[in-house]
């Protein structure tokens, strides 16, 4: 098992701050998208061209892109989980509940993340990563609070949520379980592509060919999310898996729902109230516990 330093580097910094912002903005544009194209032609259009055009950099880098002999099954069980169930699950969940709501259930994942890291990857959980769970979830919870009679009146949406967070988590430990021997380029790109095939297929056959030109908001959405939260934040993402402890990795990603509710405040007009303020400091309060120095601890 490699050693990974248990706070983020400079590289990992960049690479927080660009997934808290890549997909934290995008909560907001996704749920202006899926009002007008059905999730699964949505996730399958921006899958499919995301895996390609990451694919095609890797070939233009020189990198190497041939899967390794023996590691299919593992790269398609990756695909089943960290893919297709985050991507399915938590888009039909975002299409039932409000954007930042949604957001907030997603990242649940953190919590299902350290259970089965201590689990199958047997990483230490100690006192910071306890203090850091639990300033993390008070945060989530003092956003979902106002929401709460909300997401008890469209449980379905709330469930699909909370099932796409733990897929989420239980593909991000299996590929630090895995450690497939490949380039963070090319693994990226193969699993948006190959996940993309299914649903693509799904797709067509439920939801058919499209029946009328989308708006020119709904085309930027699409634009974005191939760009930006497919092809640079997946492989940003995929980095500070390999980077860092699933513990601190998990944790960290908490700054990205709360970029999400501002957003929401942003470009939605949602209302910011005394529950955002106090969930930015307990938020940050568990992403600096969790990236505590463990010298220091």
């Amino acid at each position: 098992m490699q050693s990974h330093p248990q706070n983020i580097s400079r590289e990992g910094l960049a690479l927080l701050l660009c997934l808290a912002l890549g997909w934290g903005i995008n909560w907001p544009i996704m749920k202006m998208v899926v009002a007008s194209i059905p999730p699964l032609s949505f996730r399958g259009f921006c899958l499919f061209f995301g895996g390609l055009g990451i694919l095609a950099i890797a070939r233009a880098s020189g990198l190497r892109t041939r899967i390794p002999q023996g590691y299919w099954p593992k790269l398609l069980w990756l695909c089943l989980f960290n893919i297709i169930g985050w991507n399915l699950l938590a888009t039909y969940g975002l299409s039932m509940l409000p954007s930042g709501r949604a957001a907030l259930l997603g990242y649940t994942m953190p919590l299902w993340g350290m259970i089965l890291s201590v689990w199958l990857l047997h990483e230490n959980f100690g006192r910071h990563h306890a203090l850091a769970m639990l300033l993390g979830m008070s945060g989530i919870a003092v956003l979902m609070s106002q929401s709460i009679d909300n997401l008890l009146q469209t449980p379905v949406g709330a469930l699909l949520m909370i099932a796409a967070a733990w897929c989420w988590a239980a593909g991000m430990v299996l590929m630090k379980r895995w450690q497939i021997p490949l380039n963070t380029v090319a693994l990226t790109g193969w699993l948006l592509f190959l996940s993309s095939l299914p649903m693509l297929v799904a797709a067509l056959l439920v939801d058919g060919l499209p029946q009328s030109q989308p708006s020119n908001a709904v085309i930027f959405g699409l634009v974005y999310n191939v760009f930006i939260a497919f092809m640079l934040c997946y492989w940003a993402w995929n980095r500070l898996v390999f980077l860092l402890p699933v513990n601190v990795s998990s944790l960290s990603s908490l700054l990205t729902p709360l970029i999400g509710v501002i957003s929401g405040v942003i470009m939605l007009n949602e209302s910011l109230g005394w529950r955002e303020y106090l969930a930015v400091v307990l938020i940050l309060g568990a992403v600096a516990a969790a990236n505590r120095n463990k010298k220091a601890g």
